[in-house]
């Protein structure tokens, strides 16, 4: 893969919104002859700053001019290709405001995949397995726009909290509480 046109395909890939890759959909995209003559040309666009290693397997576009707010997000979906996950647990309920402390550097997420641990150059991010059904997942989360992943609504949080054993120290009922009761004041359901 020449570098020029390497370029040239990323950014035309960013303009479409897509700047996060697993190894596989580089391969697939920078279809070379060889396996060795594709992991040269990876290690050359990582080593001249187009790529970016974000995760084992998961790279990102260094040019990329799309909103990186949520890459954390987009990597996360990388690594659980093809399963259900959906941000939940204490960085669900700290941006509801239900938990004071803010997850610094950390993602929590509930997923159909594999539980783990994963540091990438967002962050950590941490995957607790579930085994609710897809159906349950889907209604039982929110689509907010510009999020790559799936969102807990706040009831799904709290449970999914108290499913997996995590502390509930820090959860303020009040808060929680009065979010459930605008939600019904609004029509909002109950998860």
């Amino acid at each position: 893969m020449k570098t020029v046109d390497a370029i040239k395909t990323l950014c035309d890939l960013d303009r479409d919104g897509r700047a996060v890759f697993t190894v596989a959909e580089l391969r697939s995209i920078f279809s070379e002859r060889s396996g060795n003559t594709f992991t040269a040309g990876l290690r050359r666009l990582v080593a001249q700053g187009i790529l970016k290693r974000a995760a084992h397997g998961v790279y990102v576009n260094a040019l990329s001019r799309g909103p990186r707010a949520r890459r954390n997000e987009e990597v996360a979906i990388r690594l659980r290709s093809g399963e259900y996950s959906y941000v939940s647990l204490e960085s669900a309920l700290s941006e509801f405001g239900v938990i004071s402390q803010i997850p610094v550097g950390r993602t929590t997420m509930m997923t159909t995949g594999r539980s783990g641990e994963i540091h990438s150059i967002y962050g950590t991010l941490d995957f607790t397995h579930t085994a609710r059904s897809v159906r349950d997942i889907l209604s039982s989360t929110l689509v907010i726009k510009g999020r790559p992943l799936r969102f807990a609504r706040v009831e799904t949080a709290l449970r999914d909290l108290r499913q997996v054993g995590r502390n509930l120290d820090l959860v303020d009922m009040d808060v929680y509480r009065e979010i459930l009761e605008e939600q019904a004041a609004a029509g909002g359901s109950a998860g």
